[in-house]
């Protein structure tokens, strides 16, 4: 079984390689049967890291982006580094931080360089097998080095004409990353996925096509709102590396794909962060009608083999399900967004 990402074909002009038209299939998710006792529902608190009536802001933050209209160059984009001046359309884009290559694939571009997770190549395989098409294209990307220390000399050598990386670490880093070409900065964090979408658009002069990707995720999600209770069933979201595991708040990538779907969230995970640690002790945090956990290294073992795990009411009931750590958890995108959203679909779903 598999499930096909149904993203608008972008009429951007903008990239040296269009990414394929059609974006694929995706593998569906092996789902676990495994299950526990559900933590008792709360309403989402939307207050939570919310900007708007949405935990995840569905437009650019405020003062953001260009004023000129989609296609037209020069533009002046405002970002979270300060204003850049962008010449001309981007046709080699380089990439440094999460999420960000998933966006420009999502938006039909391929770019010519990009950082590594220190857990994966260039290209994590659900946007491998999501861009069957593009293989040729992401073998000739090149390697600018770890996420958390990109390569100043491998950039350069790339010659982008626009390099995208967001606050955490192009703060210190936007002057050097300036000097070699345009560079604009998206905010970053899980929780503003959708406007950090938008702006990295803008900056292509493709912010239509970014934003009717953002209506369909909405609109699907909206749909599927309407076929059960609000706030019901509550769903979990649990990760780990084997060194960390953590639980997922309201204000954070999963959250507010949970929030845009009208589920609800166990009272365990009515936090403001965008995550908890948790200890194995403490793994009955995690329960709910509907447990989506992921690791990676000794993550899923970690989880598993908890003591406590058995007891879930979710483990018990065979609605603990074991998810792709990359889009999940790691990489917050539009391409990612749909393979969350639908699989959270299909598993509430089918009860």
């Amino acid at each position: 079984m598999v499930i096909v990402l149904r993203f608008p074909s972008s009429r951007s002009r903008f990239g040296p390689r269009r990414a394929t038209a059609a974006l694929g299939a995706v593998a569906l998710l092996a789902l676990t049967g495994c299950s526990g006792s559900a933590a008792p529902a709360s309403t989402v608190d939307a207050e939570a890291g919310a900007t708007g009536d949405w935990v995840v802001a569905r437009d650019l933050e405020p003062g953001m982006g260009s004023s000129e209209a989609d296609g037209v160059f020069p533009r002046e984009v405002t970002h979270f580094g300060g204003v850049t001046d962008i010449p001309a359309a981007p046709t080699r884009i380089a990439v440094v931080s999460t999420g960000q290559l998933d966006a420009l694939l999502a938006l039909g571009t391929v770019p010519v360089a990009a950082t590594r997770a220190e857990n994966s190549g260039l290209v994590p395989q659900y946007l491998s097998d999501a861009f069957p098409g593009e293989a040729s294209a992401f073998a000739g990307m090149a390697d600018i080095g770890k996420r958390t220390e990109p390569d100043l000399e491998a950039i350069a050598q790339a010659d982008p004409d626009l390099i995208l990386i967001n606050s955490t670490r192009g703060t210190e880093l936007y002057d050097a990353l300036s000097a070699i070409a345009p560079t604009v900065l998206t905010e970053g964090n899980g929780v503003n996925w959708k406007s950090d979408f938008l702006l990295i658009a803008d900056a292509l002069g493709d912010e239509g096509a970014a934003r009717g990707i953002l209506d369909s995720l909405h609109d699907d999600s909206a749909a599927f709102a309407e076929t059960h209770p609000a706030g019901e069933p509550t769903v979990s979201f649990l990760q780990s590396t084997g060194d960390r595991t953590r639980i997922m708040g309201v204000p954070s990538f999963a959250g507010g794909i949970a929030e845009d779907l009208g589920l609800g969230r166990p009272a365990s995970q009515q936090f403001d962060e965008t995550s908890q640690d948790i200890s194995a002790e403490q793994i009955d945090l995690a329960d709910a009608d509907r447990v989506f956990y992921a690791g990676i290294g000794e993550g899923l073992s970690f989880i598993e083999d908890a003591p406590l795990w058995p007891t879930l009411t979710a483990v018990a009931d065979g609605h603990a399900i074991a998810v792709d750590y990359d889009p999940w958890y790691t990489n917050a995108g539009p391409v990612a967004a749909r393979l969350v959203q639908d699989e959270i679909v299909r598993a509430v779903g089918g009860n």
